[in-house]
């Protein structure tokens, strides 16, 4: 008999989350901190949606995500989740940019930054200073017709180097690009620029360790290989249950920490919903998804410091088509030393490009096996500059596409980075349209990266917490 992993489930909770991302992890441990009865579901073997990892033999540990977010995320899991979280997030001091424009380091703060356009790019440091406080005032609330092409030109016309070295990591953060509205920049900018940018020190394994053990301390019901296949409302659109794995399980409220756009067409369906709230969700568009190449030298080898984050590119100026392009001419190398993994002797490198889906969806099985293995022959040509030799040394070498990250989390079109600007309207409106319906996720671009995941999973759970528990009626 195969085994049945909904097994010991009860028939009702009053929450139950689809979906492990990091906004489904916190939403579900806050909720479980509040006093609900929480079951969380992940379809896939182990936790941590995007934040996840991957072993393979000889003790080789890949973590899928770019090893990057701002300082903020030190408050945030110290505040809702643990101090020994918190204390595990260090600093990454090397960022390097090689490309034709310019070769330089940096600590990636907003000091630092504005030694290198002041010195190195020659730009007045009161129009620096200007940039800087014009997008530390950014927030949701404000113009979002204005885009970042835009925002640039008020204060850099005509400098493409410029622009490459402040968007650059940011498209590779959140797969935003200039034809983005100025808002989605400026906060995450201005999220990084407090302080730098910051890594988990044990690798997102000791992560989800650790996040597991603090939600289960406080009640929360965890399931694997727990598909969930549709969410069943009632006739006046209220939640009333999910079905996974065949079974039904009631619930008083849902957040999914799916794809936004499965969410509400496939889970939910349409016949559900009012025609133009269908109209606004289908012309939300995805953002651009992720190819990586993961590297391991053999036990023993390593390399010097090289860096910790290192953007490379062949391309002259910042070109967001270029950098989707399956001709790859730009890359972000994140760098794994062994402190990084405490204990752990083995050097590792990612490789990390922004892609489109429909490029690798519709080869033949062939086809796709040669662009695979193009993709990492390409990779390794180019990191040779950097860690010479590196055919030779590698142990193990493999690569994922768009098609591999739909695969494993199910996302539409294997969108890395979730949805674009208006998918936040949708997000947030969901249960206007489904009462106990909640939506937490990467989605808006300002709501994307870890430290967004988190914090958005907190202000769901909050909204589910005062629909659980209406306003006292006053007499």
């Amino acid at each position: 008999m195969p085994k049945d992993f909904l097994k010991g489930v009860r028939d009702r909770y009053d929450v139950v989350v689809i979906g492990s991302g990091l906004a489904g992890l916190t939403a579900a441990n806050t909720l479980a901190r509040a006093g609900y009865s929480v079951l969380l579901l992940e379809h896939h073997y182990q936790l941590g949606g995007m934040a996840t990892w991957f072993k393979r033999r000889h003790g080789h540990i890949f973590d899928i995500s770019l090893h990057g977010f701002p300082y903020g995320m030190v408050k945030s899991c110290r505040k809702y989740w643990t101090q020994e979280i918190a204390d595990s997030i260090v600093q990454l001091k090397g960022i390097r940019f090689e490309n034709p424009q310019f070769s330089l380091w940096t600590t990636f703060n907003r000091e630092d930054f504005t030694r290198i356009l002041t010195e190195r790019f020659g730009i007045p440091r009161e129009t620096v200073v200007a940039f800087f406080d014009a997008a530390r005032r950014m927030n949701f609330y404000d113009d979002q017709h204005t885009t970042t092409r835009e925002f640039f030109e008020q204060f850099f016309p005509g400098r493409d180097d410029v622009v490459r070295l402040l968007m650059e990591p940011i498209t590779y953060a959140n797969g935003s690009s200039l034809e983005d509205p100025a808002i989605t920049y400026g906060i995450v900018f201005s999220n990084f620029m407090s302080k730098g940018v910051f890594t988990f020190r044990g690798g997102t394994d000791q992560l989800i360790r650790l996040m597991r053990a603090e939600m289960e301390r406080n009640g929360v019901e965890i399931r694997i290989r727990s598909l969930v296949e549709r969410i069943e409302v009632d006739a006046q659109r209220r939640v009333r249950a999910v079905w996974a794995n065949g079974r039904r399980i009631a619930c008083r409220a849902v957040v999914s920490n799916a794809n936004l756009k499965q969410t509400i067409l496939e889970l939910v369906g349409e016949q559900h919903l009012d025609r133009d709230f269908v109209d606004e969700t289908r012309a939300v568009r995805l953002n651009s998804s992720s190819c990586q190449v993961y590297i391991a030298l053999k036990p023993g080898d390593g390399f010097d410091y090289v860096g910790d984050l290192l953007f490379h590119s062949e391309h002259r100026g910042f070109d967001f088509d270029a950098m989707l392009s399956r001709n790859i001419s730009s890359r972000t190398f994140s760098f794994y030393y062994p402190d990084i993994r405490p204990g752990s002797d083995r050097y590792l490198i990612v490789s990390s490009t922004n892609a489109r889906y429909e490029d690798w969806a519709h080869l033949s099985p062939e086809e796709y096996r040669r662009s695979k293995q193009d993709l990492i022959d390409t990779t390794l040509d180019c990191l040779e500059q950097y860690v010479p030799d590196i055919r030779r040394r590698a142990d193990h070498v493999e690569a994922s596409t768009p098609c591999t990250f739909q695969r494993y989390t199910r996302h539409w079109r294997g969108a890395s980075f979730g949805t674009k600007f208006e998918g936040l309207k949708v997000s947030k409106e969901l249960p206007q349209q489904v009462p106990g319906l909640f939506h937490a996720g990467s989605v808006g671009i300002i709501m994307s990266g870890w430290l967004g995941a988190v914090n958005y999973g907190v202000i769901v759970a909050n909204e589910v917490d005062k629909y659980l528990t209406p306003a006292p009626v006053r007499v």
